[in-house]
């Protein structure tokens, strides 16, 4: 099945702990097209996962609306919900959630036994996705026998395993290394591009981020700017010469406190103290003016 549309509006979740309320969306709103992949990124505690759960259906909002499709999802009863989760989500979790005592194509055979599919369409169904993963040859070993990045591909498998039109993925690399986080995050491009699933994934790494056509950031629990992965780049190489101009003028700070000092000890005559502090005066105020230029206040 193709991907559905996704539109938030006005979400808002809210916790209770004890006497102590935490809101964790407030008021978010967003929209994600058909057949479109995003990522998700921002501080932890920002409502990334929370907005995901509540997508998904496994945590219910305090307020607003999320329609996936034509299903108003904050409207699902609990056993609707279920329903829901069965045929029109996947979830890929960091965690992983493999059945440790079976095997990899009984894992993604697993979804399809809850939704009463036959055993004809599951055992072809698993090896379609067994060969979409390119782990054909790791059919019957276990998650333990499997490295990380395979248990993940195997992961992607059990989320598609009942045709699901959006793909959910919290942190889907976030136990990997480099490589085995390229190799899961291209399985993903593959499952949106030529699958055609929606496919919103939260993620800390802004180069897994990238592979998305969107980038969301939350922060304070609502949705503060979406970015291409271009824009992502230039927003990133921005903010590293912010920084490192910064440094500079750091550093500046530093050799004037110590030529003040080398001053009064007498370690450099007074000619070379004005000349030495008129020069570097005059690059940390250039320095200065160039954060003004880029809307950075000193």
């Amino acid at each position: 099945m193709k991907g559905l549309d996704v539109k938030v509006r006005d979400l808002i979740k809210v916790y209770r702990l004890g006497k102590v309320e935490v809101q964790a969306l407030r008021g978010l709103s967003m929209d994600v097209g058909a057949g479109e992949m995003i990522s998700i990124i921002g501080p932890s505690g920002s409502g990334k996962t929370t907005l995901l759960n509540i997508i998904g259906g496994l945590d219910q909002a305090t307020a607003g609306i999320v329609h996936v499709g034509n299903t108003e999802v904050t409207a699902l009863s609990t056993s609707q919900l279920v329903e829901y989760r069965r045929k029109t989500v996947g979830h890929i979790f960091q965690t992983l959630n493999l059945i440790p005592t079976l095997t990899a194509a009984e894992n993604i055979e697993l979804p399809m036994i809850a939704l009463g599919v036959s055993r004809k369409k599951r055992k072809e169904r698993v090896e379609e996705l067994l060969e979409i993963i390119g782990l054909t040859e790791r059919a019957n070993h276990k998650p333990e026998e499997l490295s990380g990045g395979e248990q993940q591909r195997v992961a992607i498998a059990v989320a598609l395993a009942n045709d699901a039109p959006v793909i959910l993925a919290d942190e889907p690399t976030g136990e990997l290394d480099t490589v085995n986080s390229k190799i899961v995050v291209d399985y993903l491009v593959k499952v949106n591009r030529e699958l055609g699933k929606t496919i919103i994934m939260v993620t800390h790494d802004s180069s897994v981020a990238r592979a998305a056509d969107r980038i969301l950031r939350i922060e304070d629990g609502v949705i503060k700017m979406a970015l291409t992965p271009t824009e992502a780049i230039a927003e990133e190489k921005a903010v590293s010469y912010i920084d490192q101009i910064r440094a500079r003028i750091t550093e500046i700070e530093e050799e004037l406190l110590q030529l003040d000092e080398d001053f009064k000890t007498g370690k450099i005559s007074g000619d070379e103290y004005v000349e030495k502090r008129q020069r570097l005066k005059q690059v940390r105020d250039s320095l200065r003016e160039e954060l003004h230029r880029m809307g950075i206040v000193t």
